[in-house]
């Protein structure tokens, strides 16, 4: 990397690629540039291995979502007892070309944008190139997650000035573009279980009985006092079997053991709030106790009982990797708070109250995403009002 540098620094054949030389060597090694004066903390854990840390803890989301692919599809197609490696290599196969899709467009974008602008090219999206395929239905058309991932990128981060400027998080804005643009393709059976065979693997025939509803997807038509959720050939789900995440749904999002493994990365390594991210689920508890307390069958999903709206859909995914992003939340520790309490009101709030939503957790995210400044406005005057009723106090 040093004995080329100089071909990228000004006056070098290849100086109009310096940004991408820069994004390459700090990629790969700590800078090695320091202040020249007053008083810093110097640390090796810059954006980019902070970025890295947030990938390794998707890591195990990212796994299961692969089995889970074809423990579904293999169920679909009466194969249930197909081994473990078969229905992870199907589920790998499946995914591959939606993550690098993803990567290309978003990456792609970012690249040009730095060359056009002469600026590094920054790191967020190391992340956001994971979430995507991971919060998606795993049907979903190669060329939609390339226009999705193309307008979040350019109208939800690079015109607010990239990594660090953004309002909304970009991941979900991706999602919130293919649910409102192509709803029939982010819902319904045909959506989040894959049926055909992949390269000669996973060959066979649809079961009868077969349907891909996820169970959030059953509670939005059900009808009647009792409820009974059931997985893609007909037979009896528990919430147990949502908290491994043995059900139809976007692949990132099904497995709370996952997902609590991958909390637990980002909590003990200090990359996410703890504050955000209890506060989420305390607010859904909330809610979601008040509403099956309240329990009619005119709302289908408030008969279920607290817990079991914590495992399905993407509540447990919002809670770890979308409402702790420190970009679009909160910044102070009273606005965090309510900022994650409030997330979670609302995730359960429009997953049961509002039929033409079954899944709140992305809405209610954004939303708080837009009030997030409010809060912290809110909070920070409120401190400095009790300051000087505490000065004039004193004086």
């Amino acid at each position: 990397m040093d004995k080329i540098k100089p071909q990228f620094q000004p006056g070098g054949r290849l100086a109009k690629l310096q940004s991408v030389y820069d994004g390459m060597e700090t990629f790969l090694f700590t800078p090695n540039t320091t202040s020249a004066s007053g008083t810093h903390i110097h640390d090796g854990n810059d954006l980019k291995r902070t970025m890295i840390t947030v990938v390794v803890a998707l890591l195990p989301a990212l796994l299961f979502g692969m089995y889970n692919i074809g423990y579904q599809h293999y169920l679909a197609v009466g194969q249930a007892d197909a081994s473990c490696w078969s229905m992870f290599l199907y589920g790998l196969l499946a995914m591959l070309p939606c993550i690098v899709v993803s990567y290309v467009v978003g990456l792609g974008i970012e690249f040009i944008g730095a060359q056009i602008h002469h600026k590094e090219i920054q790191e967020g999206f190391l992340v956001t190139g994971i979430l995507i395929p991971l919060i998606v239905p795993i049907n979903t058309p190669l060329w939609m997650v390339a226009v999705a991932t193309a307008f979040a990128v350019i109208f939800a981060k690079e015109v607010f000035g990239g990594t660090g400027m953004n309002i909304f998080n970009v991941a979900l804005i991706t999602r919130a573009f293919l649910f409102f643009a192509y709803p029939s393709r982010m819902s319904g059976d045909a959506a989040f279980v894959k049926t055909d065979a992949i390269l000669g693997l996973g060959e066979g025939q649809v079961a009868d009985g077969f349907t891909g509803a996820t169970p959030l997807g059953q509670i939005a038509t059900h009808v009647g006092d009792t409820l009974q959720l059931t997985d893609v050939v007909g037979q009896p789900i528990t919430t147990c079997d949502a908290f491994m995440g043995l059900i139809a749904g976007s692949p990132g999002e099904t497995s709370m053991v996952a997902i609590l493994i991958g909390a637990a990365i980002l909590l003990l390594t200090g990359i996410a709030s703890w504050r955000v991210m209890c506060s989420v689920f305390v607010g859904g508890l909330a809610m979601a106790g008040v509403a099956h307390a309240f329990a009619t069958p005119t709302y289908a999903a408030s008969l279920l009982d607290p817990l079991s709206q914590l495992c399905y859909g993407g509540f447990a995914f919002a809670a770890v990797f979308m409402a702790t992003d420190p970009v679009t939340g909160a910044r102070t520790r009273i606005g965090q708070y309510i900022y994650g309490f409030m997330i979670g009101v609302l995730a359960i709030l429009i997953r049961v109250y509002n039929g033409g939503y079954p899944e709140g957790a992305m809405l209610a995210v954004l939303l708080m995403n837009a009030f997030a400044p409010l809060i912290d406005h809110c909070v920070v005057s409120f401190n400095i009002k009790r300051r000087a009723r505490r000065a004039a106090a004193k004086s």
